[in-house]
C-alpha cells in the first residue's frame, strides 16, 4: 500500500453523517425530464416524480471558491480526504419504496459506511462507501448504498478488449457536450471531465468529455421501465466498468427480462461494456 494512504486515519469517517433538505419542484421535475428525452409529461404538483432524480436533490452546496482544482469540494468535512487525486462514482444498489412526489420537501441522510484500499490495474484504489437515505413528506423513500473510486493520477483506465453484446433492446444516444453540461447543472456537480475539454484531456488524461456514470445509470433505468410498459423498477444496481466520452455514440441495452429481473448495460458501437446494470421488481 503506498505510504500516502493512511487508510486507519481515513477509517475514522466511518459514522460520519451529514444531512440535507430540498424541495422537489415542478420545474425541477421537467427540466430532468427534458435533458434526459423522457416521454412528455405535465409535472404538476402532486404526481410521482421520475426515478433517480435525487440525484439531483439536497445536493452538499459549497462556495465556489472553496473547490479543488478538478471542480468537486475540497477533500475533508463528510467525505474522508483521500489523498488520491481522481474521483469517480463507481455504482450504486437502491431500492426505491414509493414514490418522491412533485412539489414536496426532502431529506437526504448520507452515512459513510466503509472505507477500503485495494490494488489495481492502473495503481492503487480507495472505495468509500456511502449509504443515502432520501425521504419524501409524502412517505416515499429511496435507499442507495454509493461507492466512490479514488485512484492515483494516470492515463485514461484502459478500457476493456471484448466487445459487449447486443441486448434484445437496443437505443442509440448522442452524448452531446450540451447534454453533460444540462446534467452537470442538474445535480449541481462541478466536477471538470463533463464539460472542461481542455481539462478533462489535458490534465485527467481522458481523450474526451467523460459521460456520466449516474446519467447513463438513469437512461438505463427509464429504458428498463418502458420495456415494462412504463412500470419502473423497484430495485437497481449498476456499476461503472470502462469510461465512454462525448466523441463516441452511447447505445443502451437491455435484456429479457428473467423472472423478477433485467439487465442493462451501455456500450459505444461494438465496443466493451461501460455500464453494467440489474433492474428488479418485486
Amino acid at each position: 500500500m503506498p505510504e500516502q494512504v493512511d487508510i486507519d486515519h481515513l477509517r475514522r469517517w466511518i459514522g460520519t453523517e451529514e444531512a440535507a433538505d430540498d424541495m422537489l419542484t415542478p420545474g425541477l421535475a421537467s427540466r430532468f425530464s427534458a435533458t434526459l428525452g423522457l416521454p412528455a409529461q405535465e409535472y404538476r404538483t402532486g404526481v410521482a416524480a421520475p426515478r433517480l432524480i435525487h440525484f439531483c436533490l439536497a445536493q452538499p452546496i459549497v462556495p465556489t471558491s472553496t473547490l479543488a482544482e478538478d471542480g468537486h469540494p475540497a477533500r475533508g468535512g463528510f467525505l474522508p480526504p483521500v489523498p488520491l487525486p481522481n474521483r469517480m462514482w463507481a455504482g450504486s444498489d437502491i431500492i426505491f419504496a414509493g414514490d418522491l412526489i412533485v412539489g414536496e420537501e426532502v431529506r437526504r441522510v448520507s452515512r459513510i459506511s466503509d472505507v477500503a484500499v485495494k490494488p489495481g490495474r492502473t495503481g492503487t484504489l480507495c472505495f468509500v462507501t456511502v449509504d443515502h437515505r432520501i425521504t419524501g413528506a409524502s412517505g416515499g423513500s429511496i435507499n442507495d448504498r454509493q461507492t466512490i473510486v479514488y485512484r492515483e493520477a494516470t492515463s485514461a483506465p484502459a478500457r476493456p478488449a471484448e466487445t459487449a453484446p447486443a441486448g434484445s433492446t437496443v437505443q442509440s444516444i448522442d452524448p452531446q457536450p450540451t447534454l453533460l453540461f444540462r446534467y452537470s447543472a442538474l445535480t449541481f456537480n462541478a466536477h471538470r471531465i463533463h464539460y472542461d475539454h481542455p481539462y478533462a484531456t489535458e490534465v485527467e488524461g481522458y481523450p474526451g468529455l467523460v459521460v456520466h456514470g449516474p446519467l447513463q445509470a438513469t437512461l438505463l433505468l427509464h429504458l428498463a421501465a418502458s420495456e415494462q410498459g412504463g412500470r419502473a423498477p423497484d430495485g437497481f444496481t449498476f456499476k461503472s466498468v470502462s469510461p465512454l466520452y462525448s466523441n463516441e455514440a452511447l447505445c443502451l441495452h437491455a435484456g429479457p427480462r428473467t423472472g423478477d429481473r433485467m439487465d442493462l448495460w451501455s456500450a459505444r458501437p461494438d465496443g466493451p461494456f461501460a455500464m453494467q446494470a440489474q433492474a428488479r421488481w418485486t
